[in-house]
């Protein structure tokens, strides 16, 4: 969230920063709202005031043989009013906290101006479409011609937006998984987490998903807890509550997790195939660095997602998301878009972002500099490093021939028993 002094004394900053994102925020019902808890609190402090010097006066009056009993009634009627002053602040409290949980992060100065979508520029691309004799099949062609990549089965497990994956292609998730894992923790020195896939509404809070998104979210009945929408929401929350030590940041975490998404509103969006699932594997990369090197820290994680899609061969490109496009928490993002030749049209398979001392404030995440006294919130980063299901879509698309056989990537033979070519059973 933002500091909500920031907000008090930056207004028209502010109503700025949310015109740029296209937000509705009520920031004039804020205002009228703050300026009630000040006048509240300016009675309350008056009366206590007064309660003080009376309580001086009475006992001075009974010292000296006096008769305090008209002071005495009057700070009974002071100490009713103080209490339902009190109750009133307390809700106000409550109001003001609660808008400003809704309030969306500001954009950085760098983030480029837009509306939507439409308004992301293209910052690089790396690679080169491949070739293909005809048109490339689709990803979940290829899957039934292999045999191995079920959604009707799924369905009537689960529902729709749910795939069973068996055989080569189940291997084959099980060694992106593998690979990236391997890559994040050993070159790229990330501490390899293995979180709950559970988390309760506090982590929620902290890393921005409630209040405001709680329609995406899947809730376990009669419990406080949810199934995580992203490894974001335990690997930020591990530090929730705690100050960190200077010399331990920048602290890097990568983790594999299944994850779960309503994808309301998302009605017969990307209905087929694997981009927008109710369950699907990612592996991601979370970062608390110094506000001073956030940025810096921004290119490194999203060199570090962009060098997966090298490994493997796939051609993609980085976008700016724009102002009207940015996430909830993020000041800053990239998108990785890999090539899906069957579909002829990229694809978003990494969300790169850095969320300054968004989530920290919630998160109540700090650290305290050297020689200071007083702590910090950290900025917290985050990124796919990469959503595993759009990556094996992609090399389906990118590395399938006419008939559905897909050529493995090198990167992946040592995880897949060395084997080269999956091929369409006969």
């Amino acid at each position: 969230m933002l500091d909500i002094k920031f907000v008090r004394s930056n207004l028209d900053a502010v109503k700025a920063a949310m015109a740029r994102r296209g937000a509705k925020i009520d920031l004039d019902g804020f205002t009228a709202l703050d300026a009630r808890r000040r006048e509240l609190l300016a009675e309350v402090e008056a009366l206590k005031g007064e309660r003080n010097a009376a309580s001086g006066e009475v006992a001075r009056l009974k010292r000296s043989g006096g008769d305090a009993s008209g002071i005495i009634g009057r700070m009974g009627e002071v100490g009713e009013r103080i209490k339902a002053l009190d109750e009133e602040l307390r809700v106000v409290d409550e109001e003001v906290s609660a808008f400003v949980l809704t309030i969306p992060n500001i954009p950085h100065a760098t983030t480029p101006d837009g509306r939507d979508e439409n308004d992301n520029p293209v910052l690089r691309h790396h690679g080169e479409k491949p070739a293909f004799d005809g048109k490339p099949l689709e990803h979940w062609e290829i899957g039934a011609r292999l045999g191995a990549l079920d959604f009707d089965r799924a369905a009537k497990l689960a529902g729709s937006r749910f795939a069973v994956l068996t055989g080569p292609l189940a291997k084959l998730e099980r060694a992106l998984i593998s690979l990236m894992l391997d890559l994040h923790t050993v070159e790229h020195g990330y501490l390899e987490v293995l979180p709950p896939f559970i988390a309760n509404s506090a982590s929620l809070t902290g890393t921005g998903q409630l209040p405001k998104f709680a329609a995406e979210l899947f809730k376990l009945e009669g419990w406080d807890y949810y199934l995580i929408p992203t490894a974001e929401v335990p690997l930020t929350n591990l530090h929730r509550g705690e100050i960190l030590r200077e010399q331990d940041l920048p602290i890097a975490y990568t983790a594999y997790t299944p994850c779960f998404r309503s994808e309301a509103g998302s009605y017969g969006k990307d209905a087929k195939g694997l981009i927008r699932q109710h369950q699907f594997d990612k592996i991601e990369l979370v970062r608390f660095v110094k506000p001073e090197s956030s940025y810096d820290e921004l290119e490194k994680l999203t060199g570090h997602a962009e060098e997966v899609l090298r490994r493997l061969g796939l051609h993609y490109r980085v976008i700016a998301l724009c102002a009207g496009d940015l996430g909830f928490g993020s000041a800053k993002t990239y998108d990785l878009e890999v090539w899906m030749p069957g579909q002829d049209k990229y694809r978003e398979i990494s969300s790169c972002s850095n969320f300054e001392a968004f989530q920290a404030r919630r998160a109540d995440i700090r650290f305290k500099p050297a020689g200071s006294n007083k702590n910090f919130p950290v900025h917290t980063l985050n990124g796919s490093g990469l959503a595993v299901g759009r990556t094996l879509a992609a090399i389906l698309e990118n590395y399938a021939d006419a008939e559905g056989n897909v050529t493995v990537p090198g990167a992946l033979r040592p995880y897949m028993g060395r084997l080269e070519r999956i091929e369409v059973k006969k």
